[in-house]
């Protein structure tokens, strides 16, 4: 009698011999083809839900198909443990972060080994691990001695709701990313990384990159990079002459084409020379505004919504046009940045919306000076066309094109010695420290006598005491933990105090990937010749709310750490191929443990089996796109597991009319769709077609039970080998009842321990195949034909079709559409 299928009793048992024979462990030296498969290491606040059993399901599939295929496969796991997930959710549970963390880590491993995904856990990397804090802060040392770390003091984006200073990049529409609470700007002294001395590297890398266009675009647009042209604006003296007396005011414009244009001219509200600019009779007016404008994030400021005459406010100045000679006035404006190009603009509105606008709510002269299309209706025109309106003695641009002018233009103001032409970037350095307790410590000293010095190597890791309260209240709670704040100056030995911010998250998932290498080297963060063997990451896997975030930041890591003789010099890039996995929906809005709408997968797996919940992920969508959890069929694809179970299982009844002797034509068909499924499946699985896998594996089995039930009955070898065929497809997808069903079927054997198999070439080709003949795009009748049939030779087959005749009532067809060989449609 069979075996009863039971997912309670196998899986379990298949984990743990995974771990007990350490299957999927690899060493440095392992000889086999290498492959890096890495899924992004999580935030450990609780246990997994759906959104992370997709994605690491995803990742296993990968490693148990490259292990089968003869490649020794690194797939480790870590967490990304530090930073304010891991913080707020102690603070929701009254616990102190280091227990909390350390027991969401244990609920987190236990339920991806519940899913049957395997990793090499001997190189487990945890952000608040004192090892690796001790080589996080060797490497922001590292960083500082070359220039690349600094301190300075710059508006920062502030949250109320978390107490602490946020990335650009962490800022979604004016509000934090974590806590949705409006963001401030305050101006604070910070830790920063030099990321924009990469900003070219960066853009140019990014064309190379196996990854994502949208990701890829994403990153050029937030590196933003513009090309244009740095010159002065003298100031006006009261009769509208050039002042002598005091510098020009420095403006970039990426349009110096449109010069001519010009009819007032922007400055931030930060810019430094605001005071200076501002006459005796505005400086109320301008001190409002300032203070207004310091209240609202960038996103705010960009926005082309709200009154524009609320938006600005004139300083009383005027500067000269040197274009066109002519004094025109100077105002601030919010949507001028004092972070891109020099902090101050020429507005020209003939040729910019906003400027526009502005414009016309403040009643200033328009000009245009490139000649829009005849049919032109709008505002301001961004096109190209001739320019017109642009000459005065020296120049003359009417007539060019937009990008002669601006290159003509750049030359005059070069010759004129006015400016010059301007790269600029959109990038801005990234803010690295944090006013709060779980974090890196940054390991700095601040000594009165001898100013900011490195912590001493020696010194590391410098951990955070635990008997702190670091509940968040706007700096940061070391600064109140004497025994921490205090300590002695390395170079003088005098009193000193120790650097009480930490280190942004994103430090720490900018290098573990490097970390999980060489994870047991206790004399560097990793050695370069391990790092040679694994890196760049073949396949990284996670969600693409990280494109501007985690990825960008690692990549500069990346090139710093190698530029610095880290890394390997050779290293630029740490991700040869990305893979951005589309998110687990709930009720119509993504499925997370901060919106309270999380499907825990053990209940799943008491219910269903993990092989059930890992199928039903694979079939429901492409991997990429964006998933409703309702869709999921659970049931469906247990039911399947079942009947493959019940064909498969040594003892099965199916098996008892099995033949011997000589292959039929139905054995050869089978045999032959055995190996085309091979080919199907190994394409799907290299393409990420998962879904369209899954849907091979229950077509190939429902062509089984017909050949089991034929009444010829199966061929005994040939169901053999059909069976075990699906079974090592099927494995790294499925990878418990598989493992169990060939442990059976072959005396203990593991399957994943087997070569992946490959097609016969030959039996791929198909000699015939059915010519469907529609009339009227009803189907009439079928013929076998050879694959290299001619249009001709099909459409005279099917008008010899009597039921195709019958149709015709004798008369012609109007229209016969040939796709030859599958299909003759023919239109009466």
């Amino acid at each position: 009698m069979a075996q009863s299928y039971s997912p309670a009793d196998i899986e379990p048992r298949w984990q743990q011999r995974w771990l007990d024979e350490r299957t999927y462990e690899v060493e440095n030296d392992d000889p086999r083809e290498k492959r890096y498969v890495l899924s992004m290491y999580p935030y450990p606040s609780g246990p997994a839900h759906i959104g992370h059993v997709r994605n690491y399901t995803f990742g296993d599939l990968l490693v148990r198909y490259h292990t089968m295929n003869g490649r020794a496969v690194l797939s480790p796991i870590g967490f990304d443990s530090f930073g304010l997930p891991a913080e707020n959710a102690a603070i929701s549970a009254n616990s102190h972060p280091r227990p909390y963390t350390d027991d969401r880590i244990a609920e987190l491993s236990s339920s991806l080994r519940r899913i049957g995904a395997v990793y090499d856990w001997r190189r487990m990397v945890k952000s608040h691990d004192p090892e690796y804090m001790r080589w996080g802060q060797w490497i922001f040392l590292k960083l500082w001695e070359a220039g690349l770390a600094y301190r300075g003091n710059a508006p920062v984006n502030w949250c109320p709701g978390c107490m602490t200073v946020l990335a650009n990049e962490q800022v979604i529409d004016g509000r934090c990313e974590r806590s949705d609470d409006p963001v401030e700007r305050h101006d604070m002294e910070q830790w920063f990384f030099r990321i924009t001395d990469y900003a070219q590297e960066l853009l140019d890398e990014v064309d190379n990159l196996d990854w994502p266009e949208r990701v890829k675009t994403m990153q050029r647009n937030w590196i933003g990079r513009s090309e244009g042209a740095e010159f002065g604006l003298p100031i006006a003296a009261d009769d509208g002459s050039e002042r002598t007396d005091v510098d020009p005011l420095a403006v970039y414009t990426t349009r110096p084409d449109t010069g001519f244009g010009m009819t007032f001219a922007v400055m931030s509200p930060e810019h430094p020379r605001v005071n200076e600019m501002t006459t005796q009779d505005n400086q109320e007016a301008v001190a409002a505004f300032r203070t207004e404008v310091s209240n609202m994030s960038e996103i705010d400021r960009l926005s082309t919504e709200g009154p524009v005459d609320k938006r600005g406010v004139f300083t009383g100045s005027r500067v000269v046009n040197p274009f066109t000679g002519q004094a025109i006035p100077l105002y601030l404006a919010d949507y001028v940045l004092i972070t891109y190009g020099t902090g101050a603009i020429m507005a020209v509105p003939g040729q910019d919306q906003r400027d526009w606008d502005f414009a016309t709510a403040y009643g200033l002269d328009i000009v245009r000076t490139v000649q829009p299309p005849a049919d032109f209706d709008g505002e301001a025109y961004t096109g190209d066309g001739p320019a017109i309106n642009s000459a005065n003695a020296e120049l003359d641009l009417n007539g060019m094109d937009v990008a002669t002018a601006k290159s003509t233009t750049i030359e005059w103001l070069a010759g004129q010695g006015l400016g010059e032409g301007k790269i600029n970037f959109r990038i801005r350095d990234w803010l690295a420290s944090r006013q709060r307790f779980w974090g890196c410590p940054i390991p700095v000293i601040y000594c009165d006598d001898c100013g900011i010095r490195p912590a001493p190597i020696d010194q590391l890791p410098i951990v955070a005491p635990d008997d702190v309260e670091f509940k968040p209240t706007g700096e940061s709670p070391l600064r109140s933990h004497e025994g921490f704040l205090n300590t002695t100056c390395p170079d003088c030995g005098g009193p000193a105090r120790r650097e009480t911010d930490t280190m942004d998250t994103f430090v720490d998932s900018s290098w573990y990937f490097l970390r999980f290498a060489d994870p047991f080297n206790t004399d560097a963060p990793f050695d370069r010749e391990a790092v040679k063997e694994w890196l760049p990451v073949d396949q990284y896997i996670g969600g693409v709310e990280h494109a501007i975030l985690h990825l960008l930041y690692a990549r500069f890591y990346t090139k710093a750490l190698a530029d610095l003789g880290v890394a390997p010099k050779e290293l630029r890039e740490p991700f040869r191929r990305l893979f951005t996995q589309g998110m687990v929906r709930m009720g119509g809005g993504k499925m997370s443990k901060s919106r309270g709408n999380v499907v825990a997968p053990e209940q799943i797996v008491d219910a269903h089996g993990a092989d059930s919940l890992r199928l039903a992920i694979l079939q429901v969508k492409p991997p990429a796109e964006d998933v409703d959890f309702e869709d999921f069929q659970l049931d469906g694809c247990e039911r399947f597991l079942h009947r493959l179970w019940r064909l498969a299982v040594p003892g099965s009844d199916l098996f008892s009319a099995a033949r011997g002797g000589d292959a039929t034509p139905a054995d050869v068909e089978i045999d032959r769709a055995t190996h085309v499924l091979i080919d199907r499946v190994t394409g799907e699985y290299e393409r990420w077609a998962y879904n369209t896998a899954v849907a091979g594996f229950m077509e190939f089995t429902n062509t089984l039970y017909k050949y089991v039930q034929s009444d010829t009955g199966p061929h005994g070898e040939t169901l053999a080998f059909a069976v075990d065929t699906i079974l090592q497809l099927l494995a790294p997808a499925v990878p418990h009842m598989t493992a169990e069903i060939w442990s059976l079927r072959h005396d203990g054997e593991h399957i994943h321990a087997l070569t992946w198999p490959v097609a016969d070439p030959a039996k791929l080709v198909v000699d015939s195949v059915t010519m469907v003949v529609q009339v009227n795009g009803k189907v009439r009748d079928r013929f076998e034909v050879s694959v290299d049939i001619s249009e001709a030779d099909a459409e005279a087959l099917a008008m010899t079709s009597e039921k195709v005749r019958g149709q015709l009532d004798g008369g012609d067809p109007r229209k016969v559409i040939v796709r030859a060989p599958k299909l003759v449609n023919i239109v009466a």
